[in-house]
């Protein structure tokens, strides 16, 4: 593993961090959550047909004897009856007794409530499934955090003993002022549990007033609103910036002397998905940056999002991931 990755898995070894894996007849889950098992890193539950996850153990020859299996359609009546009580409750009326039990059956829903419910403390799923279909669910059910709105995709932009995060590059494709704030917020949250002392730069095509537009006036916004409402991270933010502003202190001396940010970000929050999007891409196609993520940010809980092209190495830090976010919950 990277130093990245021996980091954060110093931090949740032994911490009995339960993770549930909605999807437990997939090889790439089952070799993900033995390994993870076996170095002592989280406590994994895997989801999913037992007749079916038992194949798939046995085709793969794994040991599943220190993982916890739950068939979602053999849970006794009394507990399923339960969940789907809390669940009803948790929509405020917008889902009636027979939907939640409907949903029940699927097993994202089901993994989402064992969250919502603090049977398990975080999820990992999307290795068979859309973004939708893991997302969804929570976002029902556990929903945001206190004072967010919304959720945002972080990338960890990893080289040699570079560190930085990236954010929005995966969700939200038009943020206005006060959606950049909040993604600013938490992607400083993010940071620190990477091990990074957030230095949040608002990213614009103008830096202090160089340029006039109403884009760069959304930026400007974002800036004293994320300062607003994190009055602990005020000196930690700043805007609006060019990104040479941002990162290299000649070029801050001479556009923005006397920030404490310029010249020394490593937190980039990007004025919309499509400038995110590419800049991740490019650092990590071009400059040889590893991309880590994307990580969902803002929820009450972890929930993170697998690509269906992940493999089992994926899958494996992916869950290390999700578990340092519980952790630091």
């Amino acid at each position: 593993m990277t130093e990245l990755f021996t980091e954060l898995a110093d931090k949740i070894r032994g911490r009995h961090i339960r993770v549930v894996f909605p999807e437990g007849e997939d090889p790439r889950i089952q070799g993900a959550a033995v390994r993870l098992e076996k170095d002592g890193l989280l406590v994994p539950i895997l989801l999913g047909s037992r007749k079916a996850i038992e194949k798939t153990a046995a085709e793969y020859h794994f040991n599943l004897a220190g993982l916890t299996v739950i068939d979602q359609n053999e849970v006794e009546e009394n507990q399923f009856d339960d969940l789907v009580d809390q669940l009803v409750e948790r929509r405020h009326g917008k889902t009636d007794a027979k939907t939640a039990a409907a949903w029940l059956k699927d097993a994202n829903y089901f993994g989402t409530m064992l969250v919502y419910s603090g049977k398990a403390d975080a999820m990992v799923s999307g290795a068979a499934h859309p973004t939708s279909d893991t997302v969804r669910p929570a976002l029902q059910i556990i929903k945001t955090a206190a004072g967010v709105s919304r959720i945002s995709g972080a990338f960890v932009m990893q080289k040699g003993d570079e560190r930085y995060v990236f954010a929005d590059s995966a969700i939200n494709i038009d943020p206005d002022a006060e959606a950049l704030a909040e993604i600013a917020i938490q992607s400083a949250h993010t940071a620190t549990v990477f091990g990074i002392e957030p230095k949040v730069a608002m990213l614009s095509f103008s830096t202090k007033g160089s340029a006039a537009h109403p884009l760069v006036d959304k930026v400007v916004q974002a800036t004293k609103l994320a300062q607003e409402k994190a009055p602990e991270l005020a000196d930690s933010i700043d805007g609006e910036l060019q990104f040479d502003a941002a990162f290299v202190p000649s070029v801050a001396q001479s556009k923005a002397p006397g920030s404490k940010v310029a010249g020394h970000a490593n937190v980039f929050i990007f004025p919309s998905l499509e400038s995110g999007n590419i800049a991740y891409k490019v650092a990590q196609r071009l400059g040889g940056f590893e991309a880590i993520g994307p990580i969902l940010q803002g929820m009450a809980s972890p929930v993170s999002d697998l690509s269906r092209g992940a493999n089992e190495e994926d899958v494996y830090k992916v869950a290390i991931i999700t578990a340092a976010q519980a952790l630091a919950k």
